[in-house]
């Protein structure tokens, strides 16, 4: 599994973890990600995500 941040306010996608209040199952990888996955804290799209 790995982390993911994003470039804009640093937050980190944590694939072990993913997001279970959004909807997004512990274990999904950042690809698996739907195209309208967004930063929960500033919102900036996939595009603006970084492997940490």
């Amino acid at each position: 599994m790995k982390n993911y941040v994003c470039d804009a306010c640093g937050w980190v996608y944590d694939e072990a973890a993913g997001l279970p209040d959004q909807g997004i199952a512990p274990g999904t990888k950042f690809e698996d990600l739907p195209e309208s996955f967004s930063c929960p804290v500033c919102g900036v799209d996939k595009s603006m995500f970084s492997e940490a």
